[in-house]
């Protein structure tokens, strides 16, 4: 029953954050960003933390979460790295069948010493599967559930085929799930969706990402403790 109670307390939090999805992009590498100190941004609110909770998020940035990647490598520049001699998943590319917010906010929090990278979605609140099968061909998912009104929905009229790049506009990025939705403070976020890979390579949004990951990670901390987690953030000592 305490676990059961545990799993569904820290669920909620956790639901907020992976309420989320987005499309795959592909990109060449980007610069290897080093994890610099946070820099607080007062305009940021930041969630309501237990009493004495305080850690230092930059283990986390800078635990590895592949061979040659830390974590500030993925989530850092929002793209998605191609390694074609390795295998397809996390964070190699994404599959359809990927739980990759999960994944993500298990990277975020998790000591990946010590923890799996699917633990998030292990838990016994997460569904098993697709509640459909995938298809065996292009486009892969399955149709559309219900009537939706196909010929009534707005469109914005861009052909990608033939329309210039300058006709096109961003808004939103969602190259790394769960990057722009969760660590991008509300302040930061127009700017960041304005923004390019190459901008968070140069490392401009990084003190935004350590301010908004320690919030979160002290705001959780309780939760995560409660339940078990090893957590990759340290308590600070003064």
């Amino acid at each position: 029953m305490h676990a059961l109670h545990t799993m569904t307390a820290l669920a909620a939090p956790l639901l907020l954050l992976t309420a989320c999805g987005g499309g795959d992009s592909n990109s060449s590498p980007a610069p290897t960003p080093t994890p610099a100190a946070a820099t607080p941004t007062p305009s940021s609110a930041q969630p309501p933390a237990p009493p004495g909770a305080n850690f230092d998020v930059l283990s986390c940035l800078s635990q590895t979460v592949v061979p040659g990647r830390t974590l500030a490598d993925i989530v850092v520049p929002d793209s998605i790295q191609i390694d074609f001699n390795q295998p397809s998943g996390f964070p190699n590319g994404r599959r359809l069948e990927d739980p990759v917010i999960d994944v993500t906010l298990a990277a975020l929090f998790l000591d990946l010493r010590r923890e799996p990278v699917t633990r998030f979605f292990a838990l016994p609140l997460n569904p098993p599967a697709n509640d459909l099968p995938f298809r065996p061909v292009f486009p892969y998912l399955a149709a559309a559930q219900g009537n939706p009104p196909l010929g009534s929905v707005a469109t914005s009229g861009f052909n990608f085929r033939t329309d210039p790049p300058s006709a096109y506009v961003r808004v939103d990025r969602m190259g790394m799930p769960a990057v722009a939705t969760a660590v991008i403070s509300g302040t930061m976020k127009v700017r960041y969706n304005d923004a390019d890979p190459r901008d968070d390579s140069n490392l401009r949004f990084l003190d935004d990402i350590s301010y908004t990951l320690k919030g979160l990670t002290d705001a959780l901390s309780d939760d995560l403790a409660g339940g078990g987690f090893q957590m990759c953030a340290t308590r600070k000592t003064s």
